[in-house]
């Protein structure tokens, strides 16, 4: 008698922007029960998960360049309107569900895919999180991802905030489960590079990871740009690369109304100092010095042992988010790198942020596997979806969420909701880049001058 062949498992990923795009995909991944959807199958071995990619229509939707750069393959990836997902989701049958967007779009989707699933004696496990640090907003942005089966902690640290707050409001707080950043790994540190070897030896390289919002005024900027050329000049034996997330036009996670491309133009930086763009990852391949205000990649470069430098330039405040790393052992000047100094991080801290240096990191994703597993096989399916906020718990906050999305209070989509019959033709295909260029460039253009004129 033949052997069955266990069936697909199938994943769903609802993204808003391209960072949230890689965090939910390699997230997925990493939380499957069975194969990675990377591994290659061996003969008579059950393949890779099914991975379909949605991306949610709004002004952040990644261009195809950032699609390619992020890297993660996909079965199929298409743009849909937050109607046209649940309709998809009222018509496909999936296994697991990865909501990879900011709170309010969590929350819409909670309540739109209990309304569509209601009738259903099936579901899949329902699963969200955070793409970085979380230093703003917590209780906001917990609250809005509250219902979800699972709640995606990205460090020990994070786990036990999370639990805090859900219990604080006397919320269920077993959903929370804690995993750590998706997209950490790459080889070791092995040390720098000596400038003064043979011919063909890379030389050291500077790193700085610069951040689309973090910070927003024109002259902090306009510093922390004056201040990367300078240590070029100062160190012409050194390779100086200011790493961007995106080109003028494009829109990350976060808006960027004063990108550096532009900024550098005034500037006259020497042969040393070049701007990069790629794969955050990559890039870290060839560096012996991250320094960033607070982005992200201070984690991908702890996480490998890279020398990694958190600003203070600009004080420690909660509005750059630098404040998540008092205690790291990362914090310093720029008159401290110039001087020569390297910081040396603090083990626990790096420890309780998920970081993973000491080699756990394989580990970090079995207790949500095994979780998502004991849903899958739960006799008789999983209940419905019971967000914490409902028209009773937030009757003045809920419908206007609800509403962003083209949803009425109790999940439905209201009268005048983009419809998902058919694909936009080519006029509506223009009309939406002409809206969306118009955006960007009063975003980037017109919104500076106006606030400039606002302070005089």
């Amino acid at each position: 008698m033949p052997v069955s062949t266990p069936k697909r498992l199938r994943i769903a990923v609802l993204a808003d922007s391209d960072t949230r795009w890689k965090w939910g995909a390699l997230t997925a991944d990493r939380i499957a029960p069975g194969p990675s959807m990377e591994a290659a199958p061996r003969e008579g071995a059950q393949a890779g998960p099914l991975l379909d990619g949605f991306l949610l229509r709004g002004r952040a939707t990644p261009t195809p360049r950032q699609l390619e750069e992020v890297g993660v393959r996909a079965d199929s990836l298409r743009e849909v309107t937050a109607v046209e997902f649940l309709r998809a989701m009222a018509e496909e049958s999936y296994d697991l569900l990865v909501l990879s967007l900011v709170g309010g779009g969590v929350q819409a989707m909670l309540h739109g895919l209990a309304r569509v699933w209601e009738h259903r004696t099936s579901r899949p496990v329902v699963v969200t999180g955070y793409v970085g640090v979380v230093y703003e907003k917590l209780a906001d942005g917990l609250l809005l991802r509250h219902g979800a089966d699972l709640v995606l902690a990205n460090s020990r640290q994070d786990a036990d905030r999370f639990r805090a707050v859900y219990e604080g409001v006397g919320a269920d707080a077993s959903a929370v489960t804690e995993v750590a950043l998706p997209f950490l790994g790459g080889a070791p540190y092995e040390g720098e590079h000596d400038p003064s070897a043979k011919q063909g030896r890379r030389p050291c390289t500077v790193v700085f990871a610069a951040q689309p919002s973090v910070p927003d005024s024109r002259k902090d900027r306009t510093y922390l740009l004056n201040r990367l050329v300078q240590h070029a000049r100062r160190h012409p034996e050194r390779e100086v690369l200011l790493k961007l997330r995106s080109k003028p036009g494009e829109h990350t996670t976060h808006i960027e109304e004063l990108p550096y491309q532009r900024l550098v133009q005034r500037l006259d930086p020497p042969a040393n100092f070049r701007l990069v763009y790629g794969n955050m990852g990559e890039v870290l391949d060839r560096t012996d010095l991250l320094v960033t205000v607070s982005s992200t990649a201070a984690l991908e470069s702890l996480h490998r042992r890279v020398p990694t430098v958190v600003l203070t330039d600009l004080g420690i405040r909660e509005s750059l988010g630098n404040h998540h790393f008092v205690g790291s052992g990362c914090l310093a000047s720029w008159d401290q790198l110039d001087a020569g100094h390297r910081p040396t991080p603090d083990e626990e801290w790096v420890s309780r942020q998920g970081v993973a240096a000491n080699g756990s990191y394989a580990s970090a994703f079995d207790a949500a596997r095994g979780r998502i597993a004991e849903l899958l096989d739960r006799p008789g399916g999983l209940p419905p979806l019971t967000p914490y906020y409902t028209p009773v718990t937030a009757p003045g906050y809920l419908p206007g969420i609800l509403a962003r999305h083209h949803l009425g209070p109790d999940g439905t989509p209201l009268p005048g909701a983009p419809a998902a019959d058919k694909e936009p033709g080519p006029v509506r295909q223009i009309v939406r880049r002409a809206a969306r260029g118009a955006y960007r460039h009063g975003v980037q253009r017109v919104a500076p001058v106006i606030r400039r004129m606002g302070e005089l």
